[in-house]
């Protein structure tokens, strides 16, 4: 369960004798109330389209008395739209957005950050429910960019068609991080990235569909400038892209490569379902080669189903300057569909328990991945996480 989510149902239901609503119907009411907006206050949204690139600074509600942004009616989200970014929070605590959509722009459509000071992250922000689609199409253009935010939670979002060269979720120096419930579809390079010195980071329960090059890009190449915290408060020979990631109970269709470890040091990736994928289910790369950053290493591969075609499978790929042998594989299910006798994968280290060569037995085998009553693969793959907790 999410710790965040509790402290921040229990403020809005207790209120405050001092919270105020803010009921915007407009483009000129939502600046409005962004500028008056204080701790415990709601600002809620009437239907309807708001243009503009908003951009707003230093919102911060307290533990006790958070801030939610969110739809008068649920039922009827509010949409913000764009030539450039649709929403840029910059300095942001104890925040919740909820019941929005936003798209049809060219730069990121929602971007949350510590206002360019490394040393106080954006904290306890929620994101739920939104929905987010048509970005970019083309360039480094995210979905969601979220940069030095620290004890997050994104809850039942879905993103579909972002930039070309960018990602559903990027996150650069975040910590502390649980993504769940969410949907990915019809990529560009990445669903969700994690990098900077980013860490702590879960996602759970999440369903990625042509999701593009890379599933989850775990790490990555980042510029030294942009590291939370910075590089120089860093062990001398223990920096990392990312470190301790875990990716469990999530579903992965298509796609050039399910999961990419790039520079994590330390992580699991448990109880995933893996259909199909165009070439890879995993890829262990080293794409920051800067001195004194830990070669990717020591992450565990457990209980995962994986199914795929012979003639788009590379397996799981190993790249230069890397640390395979430190990574581990335990309990998988493998299941090569046009040819069972060659389901066994070359793996960089052996695996304990594995299963080769017999079908999984999906539902339908085309939306539906769930496992039949009675698979042979019962308590792995993403239905496994719910009888392993």
């Amino acid at each position: 369960m999410n710790r965040f989510l509790p402290a921040i149902a229990v403020a809005l239901a207790c209120g405050s004798a001092n919270a105020a609503d803010h009921r915007v119907s407009d483009v000129d009411g939502l600046r409005r109330a962004f500028a008056a907006v204080k701790p415990g206050d709601r600002i809620l949204i009437a239907p309807g389209t708001y243009r503009g690139n908003h951009y707003f600074k230093n919102v911060h509600g307290t533990k006790e008395m958070p801030i939610l942004v969110a739809a008068s009616n649920p039922d009827r989200p509010p949409t913000f739209a764009a030539d450039n970014a649709c929403l840029h929070i910059s300095g942001a605590s104890h925040l919740e957005l909820r019941d929005l959509t936003l798209g049809g722009c060219r730069d990121n459509a929602l971007n949350i950050d510590d206002a360019g000071n490394p040393d106080r992250p954006a904290h306890h922000i929620t994101l739920k429910n939104l929905r987010i689609s048509e970005v970019g199409p083309r360039g480094n253009v995210d979905g969601i960019k979220l940069s030095g935010v620290d004890d997050f939670s994104i809850v039942d979002c879905a993103v579909d068609r972002w930039g070309s060269g960018g990602s559903a979720i990027d996150m650069v120096g975040c910590h502390r991080g649980l993504l769940t419930g969410c949907t990915f579809r019809n990529g560009g390079s990445n669903a969700v990235q994690m990098k900077g010195g980013s860490a702590e980071i879960t996602v759970r329960d999440c369903r990625f569909t042509d999701f593009g090059e890379r599933g989850i890009n775990a790490g990555g190449n980042t510029g030294a400038d942009s590291f939370r915290p910075p590089l120089d408060k860093f062990p001398a020979k223990a920096k990392f892209e990312a470190k301790d990631i875990r990716v469990e109970g999530c579903t992965f269709v298509g796609g050039s490569a399910a999961i990419a470890c790039v520079g994590v040091d330390g992580g699991t990736i448990r109880f995933n379902t893996i259909v199909r994928p165009e070439k890879y289910a995993l890829r262990i790369l080293q794409e920051n080669a800067g001195e004194g950053f830990v070669p990717c290493r020591k992450v565990a591969v457990e209980s995962n189903v994986i199914a795929f075609r012979s003639d788009r499978w590379g397996g799981v790929n190993v790249g230069p300057n890397t640390a395979p042998e430190t990574f581990t594989f335990a309990k998988n299910w493998w299941f090569c569909e046009d040819a069972p006798n060659r389901s066994k994968p070359a793996l960089p280290a052996a695996e304990t328990d594995g299963e080769y060569g017999a079908d999984p037995k999906f539902r339908d085998g085309k939306t539906d991945f769930r496992l039949q009553p009675g698979s042979p693969a019962a308590g792995r793959g993403a239905e496994g996480l719910k009888k392993a907790k």
